[in-house]
């Protein structure tokens, strides 16, 4: 759910981008110079334009999906409001004039101080007082986090068991993992089972933003507390009162602001910069970090009082490697996601899964999300094999005795088939050709061969069994959800 907090006059930018680091960096630059920031997803901007919230500006970030009909659509709800389209530096040939015609400006991102300052000197300056919501992520859920863990592993079934223990209680939370193992996922699930759900969810990366920053983006700063402090705002502390704030990468923040945090934690009371006034704050803290920081204490990189005053409820999440039974489940959350905010559709055979699950996956979940967003690129609402998987897929072996449950295969449509079900194959029903062939002196195809010697085994099994998909599956020694993705496939469904 969405959280409130007053943003005293700042004039209101609304970023659309679906590169997170790139929008994070954007976010403090803007914060920064005096303007409140609404980063949300390509997917996510709708319910974004409101009358009650005047828009100064509207960047729109380059990589979106249909970009142009995006783009059109953004420009028509924003009215008079400036739209800047958002590029990578050098990538400027690769956007439709199309496109360019119709924004006010096109920024290329990193930018300078006087290329960035033109732009922003043509926003309409807003002296109304705003609302700054704060949204728990760039995607507004329907459905609880906690169901977007995943898995039917031992690890994940105990990750959940550790959230409804803690989540009750405001104890401090540190969660390790490594990168791409859905930190983020675990706090937002925190927060959700908390009795502060009906508070911020407010994250913010500890290493995207550069150290001098840092202060500013957690605590607030006054107007005149630097150079560039054109207004008083707030950080991410007053943003999540009575909330949760999401520190990712802790074992990333610089040694200055360790001890910072430290009295925060402790005191449960900060100052703004330039200010000499105690603020005091109601604020659960969750902290998540790739590294070891045992190893960090060590190396004088990471101060070992904090690290104790964090690690008051440790949550550890596994590589997907050491939980690869999940991956069948994390694939169907994926492309039901993907389905869900219309970015297209795949599906997978038993025999890909089966690979997927041998791969060692580095990046983790991230890694698995990424590649069922290229297949289904590759493949819009195809049917994906092993044979069809990347390069660097083909080096595992194919096996057809995966174990997934019918009830949890990538396509749910198959399920909606009872045993009884008949279907017509394309094709008249010929029995095999008898004996193989010796190799002809000009050589085979052979991939080409035993497909054709497939298809006219599957054709013989449903003529012998009338058509029935389950009772030929038995003949052919394998399961009936294998056999449909084979029929389809070979286009051999009618």
């Amino acid at each position: 759910m969405s959280g409130e907090c007053e943003n005293m006059a700042l004039p209101r930018i609304l970023l659309i981008d679906d590169n997170k680091t790139r929008a994070q960096q954007l976010d403090a630059v803007f914060q920064f110079m005096g303007y409140g920031v609404e980063a949300v997803g390509s997917a996510d901007y709708a319910s974004c334009f409101s009358e009650t919230e005047p828009l100064c500006g509207v960047l729109v970030g380059d990589g979106i999906e249909k970009q142009a009909t995006v783009v059109s659509d953004i420009v028509e709800r924003a009215g008079k409001t400036p739209v800047i389209l958002l590029i990578n530096k050098g990538t400027s040939l690769q956007v439709s004039t199309i496109i360019t015609n119709s924004v006010s400006d096109v920024l290329e991102w990193p930018t300078t101080h006087p290329v960035l300052k033109p732009i922003l000197d043509k926003l309409p300056a807003s002296g109304t007082q705003i609302t700054f919501t704060v949204r728990e992520g760039t995607d507004r859920r329907s459905s609880s986090s906690v169901e977007r863990l995943k898995g039917k592993s031992q690890a994940i079934v105990g990750i959940r068991k550790l959230i409804d223990q803690v989540a009750e209680s405001d104890a401090t939370v540190l969660i390790l993992g490594e990168s791409g193992t859905g930190k983020e996922v675990v706090a937002r699930a925190l927060h959700d089972a908390s009795f502060r759900k009906d508070k911020p969810f407010v994250p913010i990366n500890c290493g995207a933003i550069p150290g001098e920053l840092l202060e500013s983006e957690l605590f607030g700063h006054e107007k005149g507390a630097f150079t560039g402090a054109l207004s008083a705002r707030q950080g991410r502390f007053e943003m999540a009162e009575g909330g949760t704030l999401f520190l990712d990468e802790i074992g990333d923040m610089p040694l200055a602001m360790q001890a910072k945090l430290l009295r925060v934690l402790q005191e449960r009371t900060f100052e703004r910069v330039g200010s000499n006034k105690t603020i005091y704050c109601d604020v659960r803290v969750i902290a998540a970090t790739h590294r070891y920081l045992e190893n960090e204490i060590k190396e004088n990189r990471f101060r070992e009082d904090l690290f104790y005053r964090l690690n008051v409820f440790p949550i550890e999440i596994p590589a997907l490697k050491d939980r690869a039974e999940d991956i069948p489940l994390l694939v169907n959350d994926l492309i039901a996601r993907m389905e869900a905010s219309n970015r297209g559709s795949v599906r997978l055979t038993n025999a890909a899964l089966g690979v997927l699950m041998q791969h060692e996956w580095p990046g983790n979940v991230r890694e698995l999300a990424n590649l069922i967003e290229r297949l289904a690129i590759i493949n819009p609402k195809g049917l994906v094999d092993a044979a069809d998987l990347p390069e660097k897929f083909q080096q595992y072996k194919v096996s057809e005795e995966i174990i997934i449950d019918d009830t949890e295969t990538v396509d749910a449509e198959e399920n909606d088939q009872s045993e009884s079900d008949q279907i017509e194959v394309i094709g008249a029903f010929e029995g095999a050709t008898g004996a193989l062939a010796q190799l002809p002196e000009q050589g085979i195809d052979l991939k080409e061969y035993l497909n054709d010697l497939e298809i006219d085994l599957i054709r013989q099994a449903l003529n012998e069994c009338s058509g029935v998909v389950a009772h030929a599956a038995k003949r052919l020694n394998m399961r009936r959800t294998t056999l449909v993705e084979k029929l389809r496939k070979y286009d051999l469904q009618r």
